[in-house]
Protein backbone atom coordinates (compact mmCIF):
# COMPACT_ATOMS: atom_id res chain seq x y z
CA UNK A 1 0.00 0.00 0.00
CA UNK A 2 1.45 3.32 -1.06
CA UNK A 3 2.38 5.62 1.78
CA UNK A 4 0.35 8.82 1.85
CA UNK A 5 2.32 12.02 1.50
CA UNK A 6 2.17 14.37 4.45
CA UNK A 7 0.06 17.35 3.39
CA UNK A 8 1.92 20.62 3.23
CA UNK A 9 0.52 23.13 5.69
CA UNK A 10 -0.47 26.50 4.34
CA UNK A 11 -1.41 29.74 6.04
CA UNK A 12 -4.69 31.27 4.97
CA UNK A 13 -6.83 34.36 5.35
CA UNK A 14 -10.19 34.13 7.07
CA UNK A 15 -13.30 35.59 5.50
CA UNK A 16 -13.66 39.34 5.42
CA UNK A 17 -15.01 40.54 8.76
CA UNK A 18 -18.14 42.63 8.23
CA UNK A 19 -19.63 43.33 4.81
CA UNK A 20 -17.26 42.62 1.95
CA UNK A 21 -16.41 45.94 0.25
CA UNK A 22 -17.17 46.24 -3.45
CA UNK A 23 -13.89 48.08 -3.98
CA UNK A 24 -11.03 47.56 -1.52
CA UNK A 25 -8.91 50.62 -0.71
CA UNK A 26 -7.10 49.30 2.37
CA UNK A 27 -6.61 46.12 4.38
CA UNK A 28 -6.04 45.12 7.98
CA UNK A 29 -4.53 41.74 8.82
CA UNK A 30 -5.31 40.55 12.34
CA UNK A 31 -2.59 38.35 13.82
CA UNK A 32 -3.69 36.25 16.83
CA UNK A 33 -1.43 35.15 19.65
CA UNK A 34 0.63 31.98 19.70
CA UNK A 35 3.22 30.03 21.63
CA UNK A 36 6.96 30.36 21.82
CA UNK A 37 7.42 26.78 20.63
CA UNK A 38 4.73 24.52 19.18
CA UNK A 39 4.37 22.41 16.05
CA UNK A 40 0.62 22.03 16.50
CA UNK A 41 -2.01 23.73 14.39
CA UNK A 42 -3.71 26.71 16.01
CA UNK A 43 -7.39 26.48 16.90
CA UNK A 44 -9.19 28.61 14.29
CA UNK A 45 -12.06 29.30 16.69
CA UNK A 46 -9.83 30.58 19.50
CA UNK A 47 -7.66 32.54 17.09
CA UNK A 48 -10.62 34.35 15.58
CA UNK A 49 -12.18 35.05 18.98
CA UNK A 50 -9.07 36.79 20.27
CA UNK A 51 -9.22 39.44 17.53
CA UNK A 52 -12.94 39.54 16.80
CA UNK A 53 -13.71 42.67 18.87
CA UNK A 54 -11.16 44.76 16.98
CA UNK A 55 -12.30 43.33 13.64
CA UNK A 56 -15.93 44.19 14.35
CA UNK A 57 -15.11 47.73 15.40
CA UNK A 58 -12.96 48.29 12.32
CA UNK A 59 -15.72 46.96 10.06
CA UNK A 60 -18.16 49.50 11.55
CA UNK A 61 -15.72 52.40 11.46
CA UNK A 62 -14.62 51.77 7.86
CA UNK A 63 -17.99 50.86 6.39
CA UNK A 64 -17.65 53.57 3.72
CA UNK A 65 -13.88 53.38 3.26
CA UNK A 66 -13.51 50.06 1.42
CA UNK A 67 -11.58 48.33 4.20
CA UNK A 68 -11.00 44.57 4.02
CA UNK A 69 -10.24 43.01 7.41
CA UNK A 70 -9.01 39.42 7.68
CA UNK A 71 -7.78 37.18 10.48
CA UNK A 72 -4.60 35.34 9.52
CA UNK A 73 -4.71 31.60 10.24
CA UNK A 74 -1.17 30.39 10.85
CA UNK A 75 0.37 27.09 9.85
CA UNK A 76 1.72 26.47 13.36
CA UNK A 77 0.84 27.62 16.84
CA UNK A 78 4.48 28.39 17.70
CA UNK A 79 7.06 31.00 16.71
CA UNK A 80 9.64 28.21 16.77
CA UNK A 81 12.96 29.98 17.10
CA UNK A 82 14.76 30.97 13.93
CA UNK A 83 11.91 29.53 11.85
CA UNK A 84 9.81 32.53 12.98
CA UNK A 85 6.75 30.79 11.54
CA UNK A 86 4.25 33.44 12.63
CA UNK A 87 6.26 36.27 11.08
CA UNK A 88 6.63 34.32 7.84
CA UNK A 89 2.89 33.70 7.75
CA UNK A 90 2.26 37.41 8.35
CA UNK A 91 4.51 38.27 5.41
CA UNK A 92 2.70 35.70 3.26
CA UNK A 93 -0.62 37.30 4.25
CA UNK A 94 0.55 40.73 3.09
CA UNK A 95 1.59 39.21 -0.24
CA UNK A 96 -1.82 37.56 -0.51
CA UNK A 97 -3.56 40.91 0.10
CA UNK A 98 -1.49 42.50 -2.66
CA UNK A 99 -2.36 39.61 -4.97
CA UNK A 100 -6.09 39.90 -4.24
CA UNK A 101 -6.56 43.64 -3.96
CA UNK A 102 -3.62 45.27 -5.68
CA UNK A 103 -1.62 48.22 -4.39
CA UNK A 104 -3.56 49.09 -1.24
CA UNK A 105 -2.16 50.21 2.14
CA UNK A 106 -1.97 47.46 4.74
CA UNK A 107 -2.00 47.46 8.54
CA UNK A 108 -0.69 44.51 10.55
CA UNK A 109 -2.40 44.30 13.94
CA UNK A 110 -1.24 41.57 16.29
CA UNK A 111 -1.85 40.35 19.83
CA UNK A 112 0.74 38.65 22.04
CA UNK A 113 3.03 36.59 19.74
CA UNK A 114 1.02 38.02 16.84
CA UNK A 115 2.25 41.44 17.94
CA UNK A 116 5.82 40.25 17.55
CA UNK A 117 4.92 38.86 14.11
CA UNK A 118 3.40 42.21 13.10
CA UNK A 119 6.55 44.07 14.14
CA UNK A 120 8.80 41.64 12.24
CA UNK A 121 6.70 41.64 9.05
CA UNK A 122 6.16 45.40 9.11
CA UNK A 123 9.00 45.94 6.65
CA UNK A 124 6.95 44.78 3.67
CA UNK A 125 6.57 47.69 1.24
CA UNK A 126 2.76 47.47 1.31
CA UNK A 127 2.61 47.93 5.10
CA UNK A 128 1.89 51.45 6.33
CA UNK A 129 0.84 50.76 9.92
CA UNK A 130 1.72 48.25 12.64
CA UNK A 131 -0.28 47.73 15.83
CA UNK A 132 1.20 45.47 18.52
CA UNK A 133 -1.12 44.75 21.46
CA UNK A 134 0.60 43.21 24.51
CA UNK A 135 3.37 41.95 22.23
CA UNK A 136 5.37 38.97 23.41
CA UNK A 137 9.05 39.84 23.01
CA UNK A 138 12.04 37.70 24.01
CA UNK A 139 14.21 38.49 26.99
CA UNK A 140 17.26 40.50 26.01
CA UNK A 141 20.33 38.32 25.60
CA UNK A 142 23.84 39.69 25.06
CA UNK A 143 24.66 36.59 23.00
CA UNK A 144 21.71 37.08 20.62
CA UNK A 145 20.80 39.86 18.23
CA UNK A 146 18.13 42.21 19.58
CA UNK A 147 14.68 42.31 18.01
CA UNK A 148 15.00 44.22 14.70
CA UNK A 149 13.58 47.74 14.37
CA UNK A 150 14.97 49.10 11.09
CA UNK A 151 12.20 47.43 9.08
CA UNK A 152 9.73 49.81 10.76
CA UNK A 153 11.23 52.97 9.26
CA UNK A 154 8.55 54.74 7.22
CA UNK A 155 5.67 53.01 9.05
CA UNK A 156 3.44 54.31 11.82
CA UNK A 157 3.70 52.05 14.84
CA UNK A 158 1.42 51.72 17.86
CA UNK A 159 2.23 49.51 20.84
CA UNK A 160 -0.29 48.99 23.67
CA UNK A 161 0.59 47.14 26.87
CA UNK A 162 -0.99 46.47 30.26
CA UNK A 163 1.27 47.36 33.19
CA UNK A 164 0.27 44.18 35.07
CA UNK A 165 0.98 41.81 32.19
CA UNK A 166 2.57 38.67 33.63
CA UNK A 167 2.97 36.83 30.31
CA UNK A 168 4.49 39.50 28.05
CA UNK A 169 6.81 41.79 30.01
CA UNK A 170 5.70 45.42 29.39
CA UNK A 171 9.22 46.64 30.15
CA UNK A 172 10.50 44.71 27.12
CA UNK A 173 8.00 46.42 24.82
CA UNK A 174 9.03 49.80 26.27
CA UNK A 175 12.70 49.08 25.55
CA UNK A 176 11.79 47.90 22.06
CA UNK A 177 9.76 51.07 21.46
CA UNK A 178 12.68 53.20 22.68
CA UNK A 179 15.00 51.62 20.12
CA UNK A 180 12.38 51.83 17.38
CA UNK A 181 11.73 55.51 18.13
CA UNK A 182 15.41 56.29 17.49
CA UNK A 183 15.08 54.85 13.98
CA UNK A 184 11.54 56.09 13.30
CA UNK A 185 9.84 59.04 15.00
CA UNK A 186 6.36 57.71 14.06
CA UNK A 187 6.31 55.28 16.98
CA UNK A 188 4.06 55.59 20.02
CA UNK A 189 3.23 53.35 22.95
CA UNK A 190 0.30 53.43 25.38
CA UNK A 191 0.18 51.88 28.82
CA UNK A 192 -3.01 50.44 30.27
CA UNK A 193 -2.54 50.81 34.01
CA UNK A 194 -3.45 47.88 36.25
CA UNK A 195 -4.58 45.67 33.36
CA UNK A 196 -3.17 42.25 32.56
CA UNK A 197 -2.17 40.36 29.44
CA UNK A 198 -5.60 40.02 27.87
CA UNK A 199 -6.42 43.71 28.46
CA UNK A 200 -9.93 42.60 29.37
CA UNK A 201 -10.77 45.45 31.75
CA UNK A 202 -10.10 48.05 29.06
CA UNK A 203 -10.90 46.07 25.92
CA UNK A 204 -13.25 48.75 24.59
CA UNK A 205 -10.63 51.46 25.08
CA UNK A 206 -7.90 49.38 23.43
CA UNK A 207 -10.03 48.56 20.39
CA UNK A 208 -11.07 52.23 20.12
CA UNK A 209 -7.42 53.33 20.27
CA UNK A 210 -6.31 50.81 17.65
CA UNK A 211 -9.22 51.78 15.38
CA UNK A 212 -8.42 55.49 15.73
CA UNK A 213 -4.78 54.81 14.84
CA UNK A 214 -5.56 52.52 11.90
CA UNK A 215 -8.21 54.77 10.35
CA UNK A 216 -5.90 57.76 10.67
CA UNK A 217 -2.97 55.99 9.06
CA UNK A 218 -4.74 54.13 6.25
CA UNK A 219 -7.41 56.68 5.34
CA UNK A 220 -6.12 60.02 6.57
CA UNK A 221 -8.74 60.57 9.24
CA UNK A 222 -7.57 62.98 11.96
CA UNK A 223 -5.97 61.22 14.91
CA UNK A 224 -7.46 61.72 18.35
CA UNK A 225 -5.56 64.17 20.52
CA UNK A 226 -3.95 61.45 22.68
CA UNK A 227 -2.53 59.72 19.58
CA UNK A 228 -1.28 63.04 18.18
CA UNK A 229 0.39 63.83 21.49
CA UNK A 230 1.94 60.36 21.80
CA UNK A 231 3.45 60.51 18.31
CA UNK A 232 4.79 64.02 18.86
CA UNK A 233 6.15 63.62 22.40
CA UNK A 234 9.83 62.78 22.89
CA UNK A 235 10.78 59.60 24.74
CA UNK A 236 9.88 58.48 27.30
CA UNK A 237 6.64 60.51 27.37
CA UNK A 238 5.27 59.30 24.03
CA UNK A 239 6.19 55.72 24.92
CA UNK A 240 4.51 55.65 28.33
CA UNK A 241 1.29 57.42 27.37
CA UNK A 242 -1.53 56.39 29.74
CA UNK A 243 -4.68 55.11 28.05
CA UNK A 244 -7.56 56.90 29.75
CA UNK A 245 -10.59 55.02 30.97
CA UNK A 246 -13.48 55.73 28.63
CA UNK A 247 -11.28 56.42 25.60
CA UNK A 248 -13.51 56.05 22.57
CA UNK A 249 -16.69 57.09 24.33
CA UNK A 250 -15.37 60.57 24.92
CA UNK A 251 -13.23 60.81 21.80
CA UNK A 252 -12.51 64.34 20.68
CA UNK A 253 -10.34 65.25 17.73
Amino acid sequence: MAQQATPVRAARLGRTLGPEPTAVSGAVLLLPGGREVSGRRPSPVLATASMRALGRRLARAARDEGLATHVVHYRYRGWNGSEAHLARDATWAVEEVVRRYGDVPVCLAGLDMGGRAALHAGGHEAVEAVVAIAPWLPEEDVAASPEPVKQLVGRRVLIVHGTNDERSDPELSFRFATRAKKANRDVCRFEVHADGHGLRQYRDEVTALATDFIMGTLFGRPFSRPVQDALAAPPPLGLRMPLAAGFGRTLRH
